[in-house]
């Protein structure tokens, strides 16, 4: 099976993967670098979307005290979760769609 490239001259499935490494990071530079592409720049914003609510939420909720550490302390194995599994499912190159932030990833671009 013949994978398409993309601008960056890499397979679009790793491309996409790329996408999730560092979460919300990587999705904003692969915005930017991949302008062609709608399988990776959908990645690229979903990851966008997800790990940076994701990140924010972890900050909000860490302010208040006591129930918001123990709130914080739940966030991140979700997180790891979703990280691994968008990774995989990008890299066997399937548009896994995330409930609302895959339907808004998938708008976006």
């Amino acid at each position: 099976m013949e994978k398409n490239k993309t601008a960056l001259g890499i397979d679009e499935n790793v491309e996409a993967l790329l996408c999730y490494v560092l979460g919300w990071l990587t999705g904003i530079l692969f915005l930017f670098l991949e302008q062609e592409n709608r399988f990776v720049r959908f990645h690229a914003m979903q990851s966008l979307v997800v790990f940076l609510t994701l990140f924010v939420l972890s900050l909000v909720v860490g302010l208040i005290p006591i129930i918001g550490t123990l709130i914080s302390i739940l966030i991140l194995p979700v997180s790891l979760i979703l990280w691994i599994l968008l990774m995989f499912k990008a890299f066997q190159g399937e548009k896994y769609k995330l409930p609302w932030a895959g339907d808004f990833a998938d708008n976006k671009v």
